[in-house]
């Protein structure tokens, strides 16, 4: 691995880094795969030791506060994801509690904090902004050898990051876990948030963006294996029958597993009002363990409201879909678009429903008032709608179509009995022989439903029944409550 030389002393005097890097991708470091190696020849170090790292004349180091003074140690090999963060703490003197383990190679050193109690300078941005870098510096992918210069750091300018201060060093220390086009635009954005030649208002809206854009943690597109045994368990219990349905989308998460990549496809479902089409959605983004939002998209009638408004305004604002990467806090996730074919036409300024394309096409997002691309390989969409017809084309042909199909009548009494009126009550403290449901009572609640489609009046039907069987135990000293077909009807009816 490279020796580093830092040219910041004079020749006499050069800083001379005898340190190695080596590339690590673990997201959790251990004694074993710890971030950095201390020399421990002459001494043992405490398990938690706390000091400063430094840049002195001959070896770059850590100096231990000791019971008999300072203590040095030199670094032996450090993490290259960690260089810029070492170099920026020594610079800043910004003193450092180091957990770690003597080994046979060295002080195995697997987390750092700062220590908020001790001397020294304090970090530039609130509380929680050192484990923040270091978050995203352990979820980043090593650098190549090729992206460290001769230095051992990233060309860096002079969190949760709201601060112009936090947001510089976070791109100084932790630029690199940020996609290339995004860490160029933060460079641009910073320097017009520090600039005196532009106006009070540029400066603001420059510095809102930097704070939205780096609080989102920009993933990779690699996902991680899904278990298909805990994958089926809940669909099983978000979803009764609609066997075609889950084996659609088994058949996305085996896809995902061989893959490690998000299906070229969306997920397109339609069917009926009531069906369950968005709780099959909920249940996927749960199988996937990503972070959702949702886009109601009969709500949207301009644009705009997606894309974000022009900074030329003074009340400008990004757009829905940036603020849902924001809210979400990560560039993976899944976007559930309800009602799809509910999107309005416009107001002049064109549909809303064709913007989603380049979002659907995964080739990256444009925001207007971010007026950056927005990296989008990590988001799923799910959209939901009752008539595909009424959908256009190019949106059509960017899903995988599930169409569902209503629910028989066998099917609505199995989700009343072993979903609906087991689930309401449990949620108002009332015991199953407490509200009991006769064979001729199911009958009846199924009767009366017989025209609508969907399961949602089933359930209403069931907080009615159980809300009924609560109010006669409560008031009317009952013990249960043995609903009868003639209860029923004059119930519901």
């Amino acid at each position: 691995m490279p020796v580093f030389d830092f040219d910041n002393e004079p020749t006499d005097k050069k800083a001379i880094c005898t340190y190695e890097t080596f590339r690590s991708n673990e997201h959790m470091p251990t004694v074993e795969k710890p971030i950095l190696l201390l020399d421990n020849s002459a001494k043992k170090w405490s398990h938690h030791s706390i000091g400063t790292f430094t840049n002195p004349v001959k070896k770059t180091t850590f100096e231990f506060d000791g019971e008999d003074g300072t203590e040095v140690a030199d670094i032996i090999k450090i993490d290259s994801r960690f260089v810029a963060l070492h170099k920026w703490l020594g610079e800043n003197h910004i003193k450092v509690q180091l957990s770690g383990e003597n080994t046979d190679e060295g002080y195995a050193v697997y987390k750092i904090r700062e220590n908020v109690s001790g001397s020294g300078n304090k970090l530039s941005a609130e509380d929680g902004f050192l484990q923040f870098m270091i978050d995203r510096l352990l979820a980043s992918e090593a650098p190549s050898e090729e992206e460290i210069d001769e230095d051992g750091i990233e060309d860096g300018d002079d969190m949760k990051l709201t601060s112009i201060q936090s947001i510089t060093d976070f791109i100084t220390c932790a630029g690199r876990t940020l996609p290339d086009n995004i860490q160029l635009w933060a460079r641009r954005n910073l320097a017009v948030a520090k600039s005196s030649e532009v106006s009070p208002e540029e400066r603001r809206h420059a510095q809102r963006a930097l704070s939205i854009m780096m609080n989102v943690q920009w993933k990779s597109n690699y996902f991680e294996a899904i278990d298909p045994v805990e994958a089926r368990r809940i669909l099983d219990e978000e979803l009764y029958g609609l066997e075609r349905v889950k084996q659609r989308i088994m058949e996305t998460i085996i896809q995902i597993n061989r893959t490690h990549t998000l299906p070229a496809y969306g997920l397109l479902i339609c069917g009926p009002a009531g069906t369950g089409k968005s709780q099959i959605a909920y249940a996927v983004a749960r199988i996937l363990k990503l972070p959702w939002t949702t886009l109601d998209m009969s709500s949207i009638n301009d644009p705009e409201q997606l894309t974000g408004s022009s900074r030329i305004y003074s009340n400008a604002k990004p757009g829905i879909i940036m603020e849902a990467f924001s809210m979400a806090g990560e560039s993976n996730l899944v976007f559930i678009i309800n009602e799809l074919d509910k999107a309005a036409s416009g107001k002049g300024n064109g549909n809303p429903a064709d913007v989603l394309l380049t979002l659907l096409d995964n080739l990256g997002f444009t925001d207007n008032y971010m007026e950056c691309m927005i990296p989008t390989t990590g988001v799923y969409p799910i959209a939901t709608a009752n008539d595909k017809d009424m959908i256009s084309a190019p949106i059509l042909s960017r899903f995988a179509v599930i169409e569902l199909p209503d629910y028989t009548p066998e099917e609505k009494k199995v989700i009343f009995s072993k979903f609906a009126l087991p689930k309401v009550l449990k949620r108002i403290g009332l015991k199953p022989d407490e509200c009991i449901i006769s064979e001729e009572a199911l009958e009846a609640i199924v009767d009366i439903h017989k025209n609508t489609s969907g399961i949602r009046d089933i359930e209403q039907a069931a907080e009615h029944l159980a809300a009924n069987a609560l109010y006669q135990i409560e008031v009317d000293n009952l013990e249960s409550v043995t609903f009868t077909a003639d209860m029923v009807y004059e119930l519901l009816r």
